[in-house]
């Protein structure tokens, strides 16, 4: 059997994505905030991109009109663009026309004044402040220093005295002595190996530790817990008053005291868009606050025209990079006020009167409606909040499977869940309502038929306890 080499031809089909189709897609998914520091990253990095130093004039709402054929203005030579670069028609050229009332204003976003403060202390620096301050000697200072390492965010210390001990090259004893002292600090309790020290160490700061509320805290959290006073009182021969009186003590404690310094700041939501009603229909507004005005620097554009060789297409390169991040964000801005508008075509109801009034719907509907595919529209609703009448939402919180409600109609289930919570705030504490008695309010008052399991499914989600662990006897 001889070898031979041969030539031979084939013909196959192969999806590529280009670099260009791939940044847009990226586009796509990017949050508000992280779609303004890729483009102030990229005017750093490109010289060709730059930031347009014009005011943007204020718009009078009477000379506002359609812009359904150029939805969105770029701040460069369209015509030029179109020379120099072919763009391919990865997504669809979405238009759609501005709804822009007479009396809206656009809301005026101002800097987190918090952000220019000085960043709150921590629970370690403000231990050890308050170590620093104490009449300890060198010696309890060290050991205290070596305790506030190892406490937690939480206020707890995760290690244990003899460990600390080995560390420090003490004796347990002393660690023990300057661990009681620093339980005693601000927050009281911090430092506490569990629950049960860090109640007692704020009862003894208080002077109001005795030995029955002693032996509550000891023995009887869980039946505080599953709110079993009635045997607390049998076991511990006193009254049920006493024991609810001991019970408001400790709901005064702070079961984590270091929550309070924890490192976790607030978390501001700039919104994507604002949807606001405008007489019988809603008007959009995108929030594009931090990429408006990016353009061309027209320096380098008059260079480019005039170099040749290395220099041309270092600057040829960076020209099509700056054309394709516009490209992309005019395309995402497109394609997000599309699916935006979608959205209120489909929840129309829920833009007028709320949450209760919120349809089951799935991604399908959405792309079908504005022809992209599946994935396009879960890419852009990923991280995405618009301002609405009633709040500010992510835009997957439109989407919702949907519930029979027994009457040929389908419920969503967010609405269901608003029912819920709404409920059980209007329960009476003395006698919560159990999920059964839900889910036969919610037939007869709302004619939403469903199980008392699913009442029970919804209610966890929600973080809510049982109706046992919701009753109080005040």
């Amino acid at each position: 059997m001889s070898l031979e080499l041969k030539q031979n031809l084939k013909l196959t089909q192969q999806l590529v994505m280009t670099p260009q189709l791939q940044q847009a897609i990226k586009m796509l998914q990017l949050s508000r905030l992280e779609l303004v520091q890729t483009v102030q990253q990229a005017l750093q990095e490109n010289p060709l991109l730059e930031e347009s130093t014009e005011e943007v004039q204020e718009i009078n709402p009477d000379t506002i009109v359609s812009t359904k054929d150029s939805p969105t203005i770029l701040k460069i030579d369209e015509k030029h663009l179109l020379k120099n670069a072919e763009w391919e028609n990865y997504l669809g050229y979405f238009s759609s026309s501005s709804k822009m009332a007479k009396e809206i204003e656009f809301p005026d976003e101002k800097s987190n004044l918090e952000a220019f403060c000085a960043s709150k202390p921590t629970l370690e620096s403000h231990l050890l402040w308050q170590l620093h301050l104490s009449n300890m000697d060198p010696e309890e200072i060290k050991i205290g220093e070596i305790i506030i390492k190892h406490i937690n965010s939480s206020g707890y210390l995760d290690t244990s005295v003899e460990e600390l001990a080995k560390i420090a090259k003490k004796s347990p004893e002393q660690v023990e002595k300057v661990l009681k002292k620093i339980q005693q600090f601000d927050p009281v309790g911090v430092g506490s190996r569990d629950l049960k020290e860090c109640l007692i160490e704020q009862l003894k700061f208080l002077g109001i530790l005795d030995e029955t509320i002693e032996k509550i805290i000891q023995y009887y959290l869980p039946y505080l817990e599953k709110k079993k006073y009635t045997q607390i009182a049998e076991e511990l021969n006193i009254t049920l008053d006493k024991v609810l009186e001991y019970v408001e003590i400790i709901k005064t404690l702070d079961p984590k005291p270091g929550n309070n310094f924890s490192e976790g700041e607030t978390i501001y939501i700039s919104p994507d868009a604002y949807v606001f009603k405008y007489e019988d229909d809603f008007a959009i507004i995108l929030n594009d606050e931090g990429f408006s005005n990016i353009k061309i620097n027209e320096y380098y554009l008059e260079l480019l025209k005039k170099n040749d060789g290395k220099d041309k297409e270092y600057l040829e390169s960076k020209f099509k990079e700056a054309l394709w991040l516009i490209k992309s964000i005019d395309q995402r801005q497109r394609t997000l006020y599309k699916v935006i508008e979608s959205i209120i075509k489909f929840q129309k109801e829920f833009f007028e009167h709320g949450i209760t009034h919120l349809k089951p719907l799935v991604l399908r509907d959405i792309a079908e409606d504005i022809g992209v595919h599946e994935s396009t529209v879960s890419r852009l609703t990923t991280n995405k909040y618009i301002a609405t009448p009633h709040g500010i939402f992510e835009l997957k919180f439109f989407f919702n499977s949907g519930i029979n409600a027994g009457n040929g109609n389908e419920v969503s289930a967010e609405s269901v869940k608003y029912y819920i919570k709404k409920l059980i705030s209007e329960e009476d504490p003395k006698r919560p309502l159990s999920d059964q008695k839900i889910a036969e309010i919610l037939k007869e008052k709302f004619e939403i038929n469903i199980a008392r399991r699913t009442v029970a499914k919804y209610r966890e989600s929600m973080g809510i306890p049982a109706s046992n662990k919701r009753r109080t006897f005040f």
